[in-house]
């Protein structure tokens, strides 16, 4: 019997995975690509067309270059094609669109199973599609399993996500790390550069966060940072990108809707002189008073509208052309509202620094 046709449950004919698309730069095995038997479409449309007419056990969709109309697409696929795991591939930057395609149900199904951050092998995207295979009904045998590059241990595919996770969330509160922030906000001024887009980075602190630990022990320490994370997350917008950067120091970088392209006219009108998003600041403001009056009950009952934060607001182009000088601008602010007398976030060199204090 030929192998290609033996059913085996830990193996996936890469002839089954369709990739739509350009690939170039999101693999970075990309010279195993050309010898592998996927099919390949660059245009969504045709992508779109191959799946209504073949089979596929998987298919991988680059995220870079698509459409606006991404998500309609994705439902044309999806209904082209209703029994494939869908894998979207995304820059670091596109992530937070990942997550709201992948969390987007249309017709009692997923509009994406799931997502990778690029560059990744291409073996483990097929481990990727492998693993949401197995966690789905199990298909008939000559659907499922034929031959693949590598034998995939599902114990290991979980263990390769934990390790993600790991490599881009602080494991206390969940939020992104250092890391991350710091290389998506590398990678979003790069895009804002090019659109004449803005982004702003809040940095900030919990003020006397030393105190909670000393009184109270670190175990409380550690629930206020997790409740502060939680609360964070709420205020924000779903593609703002919230994080832990050390300690009790976070920051948030906002930037230009994804979903929601501006006119060319209104990209060429904005300047290095702009201000600073309206909705940034509202977001900032809205952050301090929820973070203010939040319940803390490890605290007992003094553990509501006790704390309070300190932060700095900084952004690009205007207050700094890389991450560094956006990161030590907001610093600067954030030093400044620290000695102001805390519970206050500043904008940079902008008299009147605090934002309570514009409309």
């Amino acid at each position: 019997m030929d192998s290609t046709n033996t059913p085996n449950s830990s193996d996936i004919d890469t002839r089954k995975i369709l990739l739509i698309g350009d690939i170039t730069g999101v693999f970075s095995d990309a010279d195993a690509i050309s010898r592998l038997p996927c099919q390949v479409h660059r245009n969504m449309l045709d992508g779109i067309d191959s799946a209504a007419k073949n089979s596929f056990l998987g298919i991988g969709v680059v995220m870079s270059g698509a459409s606006t109309k991404l998500s309609s697409a994705l439902k044309a696929l999806r209904e082209a094609h209703r029994d494939a795991k869908i894998v979207l591939l995304a820059q670091m930057h596109e992530e937070p669109a990942a997550m709201q395609l992948v969390n987007s149900v249309s017709n009692g199904k997923s509009v994406a199973d799931d997502y990778l951050i690029c560059p990744v092998n291409f073996s483990h995207l097929v481990s990727r599609l492998s693993y949401l295979i197995q966690g789905a009904a199990a298909p008939a045998p000559q659907e499922t399993i034929l031959e693949a590059p590598a034998a995939i241990d599902y114990t290991t595919e979980r263990k390769i996500k934990h390790l993600e996770r790991l490599a881009t969330e602080d494991d206390l509160t969940g939020l992104k790390n250092r890391r991350y922030i710091w290389e998506f906000s590398r990678q979003i001024m790069e895009l804002a550069r090019g659109e004449n887009g803005k982004v702003t980075l809040l940095v900030f602190d919990i003020d006397d966060f030393k105190h909670y630990n000393d009184v109270y022990g670190h175990c409380a320490g550690d629930e206020i940072l997790k409740q502060a994370a939680v609360l964070m997350r709420r205020c924000c917008r779903g593609h703002d990108v919230v994080g832990r950067i050390g300690g009790d120091e976070f920051a948030v970088v906002f930037w230009d809707d994804p979903q929601l392209k501006r006119p060319k006219k209104e990209a060429e009108r904005r300047s290095a002189t702009a201000e600073h998003p309206k909705e940034a600041i509202f977001i900032a403001k809205r952050l301090r008073r929820e973070l203010g009056k939040a319940e803390f009950h490890l605290l007992g009952p003094e553990g509501k509208g006790v704390l309070t934060i300190s932060g700095g607001l900084a952004s690009f182009p205007r207050d700094g052309s890389t991450v560094q000088e956006l990161f030590l601008q907001a610093d600067k602010a954030l030093l400044e509202a620290k000695r102001s007398g805390k519970n206050r976030i500043y904008l940079v060199g902008r008299p009147p620094n605090d934002i309570a204090d514009i409309e």
